[in-house]
């Protein structure tokens, strides 16, 4: 089983961004996908203008693709946030504020996927405070994914670069979904496996494919070392998407990698343009 049966997106926030935002869409269709995925691309606005949000919508439809996935407010993204939502204050009203608007922004797409990054621990601040905030902000998000047909994502970063996130393992994010379906009474949360922050994490990929194929709702790859292309690695990402394929996922994996030092539509020879 290999790569040609898989259901592949691309991350425009991370591939083709030597483009301006609204140019992307139509790029990645002509490097022939059909879908792509996004995180929140205003980062200093958790509700922007009417008119941007519009103009990002247009963009998508007219170049023919769906997307697939779409991160709530996350802070600096990239850059030193991983999300708002545990942060007490400032950051948590942000996230609140963006949750419907993000929401009403996937739905009018056919999106039904939202992921919800979980936030930095932060100085000072008491833990478990956090993890309370965040169990009760990711509540509002799932109750927002489930107004418009969707589901909740939650997802393990790795603790080499994001050495202040507490969700650096697929059982602790895994632990935040269990707690957030019995919390809502909704089930619509799900877990986001990333491949390359799990392998950087050291753990056994066959392993959490076989625990959490079943609670899995997206699927993110990159290659390890240096997050490229599949191929410019050790991961064998053939192979484990085999394995999920087997394990009874059926979704979409989104392709969330780095083109290198050369244009983001070179950055797909690995794919045979018939399965992507």
């Amino acid at each position: 089983m290999g790569f040609e049966e898989q259901c592949f997106n691309v991350n425009l926030s991370i591939l083709f961004t030597e483009l301006p935002l609204l140019e992307r869409p139509a790029a990645a269709a002509a490097a022939g996908f059909t879908a792509v995925e996004l995180w929140w691309p205003w980062i200093d606005s958790p509700a922007p203008g009417r008119s941007e949000l519009d103009a990002l919508g247009k963009a998508i439809e007219d170049a023919g693709v769906r997307l697939a996935g779409l991160n709530f407010y996350a802070g600096r993204l990239p850059g030193p946030d991983r999300g708002a939502l545990s942060i007490p204050g400032t950051e948590s009203d942000r996230f609140r504020a963006n949750v419907d608007v993000a929401a009403d922004f996937a739905g009018s797409l056919g999106c039904t996927a939202l992921n919800a990054l979980y936030g930095n621990r932060v100085d000072g601040v008491d833990p478990a405070e956090q993890d309370a905030l965040a169990l009760e902000n990711l509540v509002l998000a799932a109750r927002a994914a489930h107004r418009i047909g969707a589901i909740l994502l939650i997802e393990a970063l790795n603790r080499p670069e994001s050495p202040r996130y507490p969700l650096v393992s697929a059982s602790a994010a895994v632990g935040v979904v269990d707690r957030v379906n019995e919390a809502s009474g909704l089930a619509n949360a799900k877990f986001l496996m990333d491949l390359y922050h799990l392998s950087m994490n050291g753990e056994d990929l066959p392993s959490v494919i076989e625990r959490y194929a079943s609670a899995t709702g997206h699927v993110q790859i990159a290659d390890v070392p240096g997050r490229g292309a599949p191929g410019t690695g050790a991961l064998p990402l053939e192979e484990l998407l085999g394995r999920l394929r087997k394990a009874g996922y059926d979704g979409w994996t989104g392709l969330e990698y780095k083109p290198g030092d050369r244009p983001s539509s070179e950055a797909f020879e690995w794919l045979p343009r018939a399965a992507r």
